[in-house]
């Protein structure tokens, strides 16, 4: 095989040059490659110094993750970094693109740095449950101090070779288009200069309040989390120890994370992120619709986020509403919305006037004519959605992409209306639509191929994670979050506190607990608003105007910054209905709790996965991340299911009489996966 690395001579300058498409990913190839251009390098005595490159679109963006769980192969990484530092002669890294993770730590190993301004730099593998192990968070510390090393270690964020070059990281910038001669001509500058600039050489003083800053400023982000506290604790050594000690503790920490779940949940889901946007029988080749412009059936809240979405990616949005004051308020709220994002440095103010011209509002249904795929978000009530799709059959051009963001209703029922049932699809956005990562694309029975593939295709130029889902009542997520709601309220009135079910959801690491998260999206939602008919919990604080946050008072009561404390009044309503319904309240522990509430979810997910309503358990696990706050180093609920024991999930159904579902059954019996 020709090797993916390649050498040229500028006189005595070594040009080492790396063309691994797509992203130079620091394979087995790679290295060895690197290895010998380096020991060539060293070995040629007309050589004086070397600079380390790469083709294509980027530098060394990170690890080859096909590598991931199979056996090492040499020379591994941070055997190739002490090499290239250990080099008798000057090694200059000539950046472009990203050098992140293992190309971040091959670019601190070499010398000297020279950058493209567009470049970025960083070590992202504490979001796979990791650390920068070959060196990273040895060598980070020593040339940009400690503040910033937590930044790039803990947190994993990339930054600029602007910032890079401030902080030391980078020494100078070279042109956007003269990287390689910019990068030759710094190798002949420090070609003769001795001592040779080793970042394992340097020493780099303890900064306790920096540390203590940094930890209080992300304890709420870090949560739960243990790669973060690995992270710190490594760059902490840098500055107490010797630089042999402190890769010998980060060797240590590395290991110790790598085989924990936390990181395996991590990996999981980086991994079940990428499968889930591949559809099982539709061919990868596929041709796709062209969409040319969107429009949106809705200028409320969803409406109005959805239509961000495509504004943001720069596809322009046709938007319809019955009256001028409802679509004078939804725009309004956009540009708002807009003008907030600027304000915070996330958009220029000409992206904005640029998004927001790209819109077009209109009261004229006719209008959408023009558009070649239309999203209807009003609300959910089938009635109204069947008028709509037969109004769209009407006016949509032929090949243009219908799709209703229902979070609930039956897309095969809508799509029936229609004389063109292939061209109709779910496109069911979470809450707020600009800002949730998570997209359900429901595939109806008659859903065409091409119009799938055009959606999920269209998810990722709009920044979303689309996941498949087969026509089911709440699709993938809502059908399993009903079952943890439906026991979570049956354990209120068996002797549990709204308090003490949300404390155990919150220390599982969710966001927040099924009451927490009924109050902030309302108690009324789904109310029959008929105060005299009062048949559950949710019913009775309803009809008290107890409808959660916006009206102070819900499961909780709100002071006016909206924060929670417990209520007398609820108490009192909870233990009218055991009155009622002739229940004595008893203990509820913590193990119940968890069975009911989250094993539950989890036979629901098994349930989902037999009737072929999701592609794979882990789309499940990507729903329940992207779309509900699930902790991410929990890798999801099928994930957790298989790290907390099948055996023991079973156990925990059956012991409180749920029947469980055959998959999850045998899965359990035979030491297998759910899958």
């Amino acid at each position: 095989m020709t090797s993916p690395i390649r050498t040229e001579r500028h006189d005595d300058i070594l040009v080492i040059i790396s063309d691994n498409p797509p992203v130079n990913a620091l394979g087995a190839a790679v290295r060895t490659g690197l290895e010998g251009a380096i020991k060539q390098g060293v070995a040629d005595a007309s050589i004086a110094a070397m600079v380390i490159r790469c083709d294509g679109r980027t530098f060394f963006a990170g690890a080859d993750i096909t590598e991931f769980g199979k056996p090492p192969v040499e020379p591994l990484l941070p055997t190739l970094v002490d090499m290239i530092e250990a080099s008798s002669k000057p090694v200059v890294a000539a950046i472009h693109g990203t050098a992140f993770g293992g190309g971040c730590e091959v670019a601190i190993g070499c010398h000297y740095r020279i950058a493209v301004p567009s470049a970025k730099l960083g070590t992202p593998e504490v979001k796979l449950g990791l650390l920068p192990g070959a060196g990273g968070t040895q060598r980070l510390p020593r040339l940009a101090g400690v503040a910033l090393a937590l930044e790039l270690t803990a947190k994993g964020d990339p930054i600029s070779a602007k910032k890079a070059l401030d902080a030391g990281l980078i020494d100078r910038l070279a042109g956007e288009d003269s990287l390689e001669a910019d990068a030759i001509a710094f190798a002949n500058e420090v070609k003769t200069k001795r001592p040779i600039p080793r970042a394992s050489e340097r020493e780099v003083a303890a900064d306790a309040d920096a540390v203590a800053s940094f930890k209080k400023d992300n304890a709420r982000r870090f949560r739960g989390f243990e790669a973060p506290a690995a992270n710190i604790a490594c760059v902490e050594k840098a500055t107490s120890s010797s630089f042999a000690d402190g890769i010998a503790f980060e060797r240590q920490e590395f290991m110790r994370l790598m085989m924990g779940v936390q990181s395996a949940a991590q990996r999981h889901i980086f991994f079940a992120e990428r499968q889930a946007s591949k559809i099982d029988d539709v061919p990868a080749d596929i041709p796709l619709r062209p969409i040319a412009r969107v429009g949106v059936i809705g200028a409320g809240t969803m409406g109005g986020g959805i239509s961000m979405n495509f504004l943001s990616a720069g596809i322009p949005v046709t938007i319809v509403e019955m009256q001028a004051e409802a679509l004078d308020r939804g725009t309004g709220t956009m540009r708002r919305n807009y003008e907030a994002t600027a304000a915070k440095g996330r958009m220029k103010p000409e992206q904005v006037e640029a998004a927001m011209a790209a819109l077009k509002p209109t009261l004229d249904f006719a209008d959408l004519a023009e558009c070649d795929l239309i999203i209807e978000a009003v609300y959910e009530n089938m009635d109204v959605k069947k008028e709509i799709f037969t109004k769209l059959d009407g006016i949509a051009k032929p090949g243009a992409i219908l799709a209703s963001n229902t979070s609930y209703l039956d897309i095969d029922e809508i799509a029936a209306v229609t004389a063109r049932p292939q061209d109709v699809v779910g496109m069911h956005f979470f809450s707020p639509a600009n800002v949730m990562k998570l997209l359900e694309v429901v595939r109806g029975e008659k859903t065409a191929g091409d119009v799938l593939a055009t959606v999920m295709a269209l998810a990722k130029k709009i920044r979303k994670v689309a996941v498949v889902a087969g026509v089911t009542y709440g699709f993938i997520g809502n059908r399993m979050l009903m079952p943890r709601q439906v026991e979570a309220t049956k354990l209120l009135l068996e002797g549990a506190t709204p308090e003490q079910i949300d404390r155990v959801h919150v220390a599982f690491g969710m966001p927040m607990g099924p009451f927490q998260m009924a109050d902030l999206a309302g108690v009324d939602i789904g109310w029959h608003r008929d105060p005299t008919r009062i048949e559950n919990i949710r019913d009775a604080l309803a009809a008290e105007n107890r409808w959660g946050q916006k009206t102070k008072a819900g499961f909780y009561d709100y002071d006016e910054k909206r924060t929670p404390s417990n209520s007398a009044r609820v108490a009192e309503i909870i233990d009218d209905f055991r009155k009622r319904e002739g229940v004595t309240p008893r203990e509820i522990t913590e193990d119940e709790i968890v069975a009911r509430t989250l094993y539950t979810m989890v036979n629901e997910g098994a349930l989902i996965l037999e009737e072929g309503k999701a592609q794979r358990a882990s789309d499940i696990d990507v729903v329940w991340i992207y779309g509900y706050g699930w902790p991410v180093y929990r890798g999801g609920p099928m994930f957790w299911a298989q790290s907390e024991g099948l055996a023991k999930v079973v156990a925990g159904l059956e012991q409180y009489g749920f029947p469980v579902a055959r998959s999850l059954k045998d899965a359990a019996s035979s030491g297998g996966r759910l899958k």
